[in-house]
């Protein structure tokens, strides 16, 4: 069989742990054999962000600006316990944080949906995409421990100008305090990316703050969402969908009672913790493709989830694994898919389809890792298999589809 031939460059970003593992047979297994391509590699394992600084983390992100397309393997955020562990200089920041930072624009995270797997709220009967906004507020924020008593000030230096001061608090013994930002560009990109991307599915947008609370701040973004939808009212109104705005726990009891199928857009935070929740209770967080969408229109795939850190424990024992691989197969299809469409080459775009098709099939044939044999609907043919046993089925079913 002559391989596809993918024809331009893409950035390859290598992760850590049991996705790694993963990762590795999947190229080796799903795309080596049928495909042609070249991928710039960069190595985000812990151990190499350790020996370069944290340098190629950044040279990462600068690789998908130059190329547009890039699909990252899961990483590991270090804490006190990883950094004993992996004997760190020093508290690494989130890769994923740095790339976003770099990169800026939105994270949209929707799940996947088989047919033998009912979501756990009884009403949701379609997928719920959530939009997150990928830059600043905790994820780029500064932290201190208040060691007794004084006063804590927020600080803003006008380039030419006397500062603006405000008191957080008055503190009478030891506490902690937080300052973030965003930024207005950042905030308006945010909008835009969701109101296009709700236009090109032609699915409701739901966003929500707690503006009532942080009225300066939440208050902020509602206002620019309310200005840039008035640039996309008329729009929306010919693609027979809405824009709804309300608090944030008013619109998570709204989500719960719906039939699902919208675009729910949300702050960093808000979208870290919601996007977590949609894909558990779609069935599983290996269940849920993800996609940065820069400003300039430039896309990061990436698998929504860890780096499955007990099992690589198992693995590293030599005990058997039933590691889901689905999202990161979808980070990489949703790759190669914008790949053949930026470069106009349908076969490569096709091939990318029939492997999705190829990996619900699987699973709908009863085939499927252990992860999924617990929720999925009662059959006979069910069967749980081991990490290779289902990346062997899945390449056996898109065998069958070339």
């Amino acid at each position: 069989m002559e391989k596809i031939k993918v024809k331009n460059t893409f950035v390859e970003i290598d992760g850590d742990e049991m996705t790694r593992i993963v990762w590795k047979m999947l190229k080796e297994r799903m795309l080596d054999p049928f495909l042609d391509y070249h991928a710039e590699y960069y190595d985000l394992g812990l151990l190499n962000r350790e020996a370069t600084g944290d340098q190629v983390t950044a040279d990462a992100a600068h690789a998908i600006r130059k190329h547009g397309v890039g699909v990252k393997c899961a990483t590991i955020t270090p804490n006190d316990q990883r950094m004993t562990e992996y004997k760190l200089t020093q508290c690494w920041k989130s890769p994923n944080a740095t790339l976003r930072g770099i990169l800026d624009g939105t994270v949209f995270r929707k799940p996947i949906m088989v047919s033998n797997i009912k979501p756990a709220v009884r009403t949701w009967k379609k997928p719920i995409t959530v939009g997150r906004h990928a830059y600043g507020d905790v994820y780029k924020n500064q932290e201190m421990k208040i060691p007794g008593p004084g006063r804590a000030e927020i600080v803003f230096t006008p380039a030419n100008g006397e500062p603006v001061r405000g008191t957080i608090h008055e503190f009478t013994g030891p506490g902690i305090i937080q300052g973030m930002h965003n930024t207005e560009k950042s905030i308006r990109s945010f909008a835009r990316a969701c109101m296009n991307y709700a236009l090109a599915e032609k699915t409701d947008l739901w966003f929500s703050t707690k503006d009532t609370i942080s009225k300066t701040y939440d208050g902020f973004f509602k206002a620019v969402f309310d200005e840039e939808f008035a640039n996309f009212k008329e729009g929306f109104e010919k693609a027979g969908i809405k824009y709804y705005y309300t608090l944030i726990d008013a619109l998570v009891a709204s989500i719960v009672k719906s039939e699902g199928g919208m675009l729910w857009a949300c702050k960093n935070y808000d979208g870290d913790v919601m996007s977590d929740l949609v894909a558990s209770a779609y069935g599983s967080l290996a269940m849920m493709t993800s996609v940065l969408v820069s400003p300039e229109g430039h896309f990061e795939y990436e698998a929504a989830h860890g780096t499955v850190t007990d099992q690589y424990y198992q693995h590293l024992k030599g005990e058997e694994t039933s590691t889901n691989s689905i999202a990161l197969i979808y980070a990489w299809t949703g790759c190669l898919r914008k790949r053949g469409e930026m470069d106009g080459t349908p076969e490569v775009v096709a091939f990318a389809d029939k492997l999705e098709a190829a990996t619900r099939e699987t699973i709908e044939s009863g085939t499927m890792t252990g992860d999924l044999i617990g929720i999925v609907d009662p059959n006979p043919a069910n069967r749980r298999v081991n990490t290779e046993e289902f990346i062997d089925a899945v390449t056996e079913n898109l065998v069958r589809k070339l």
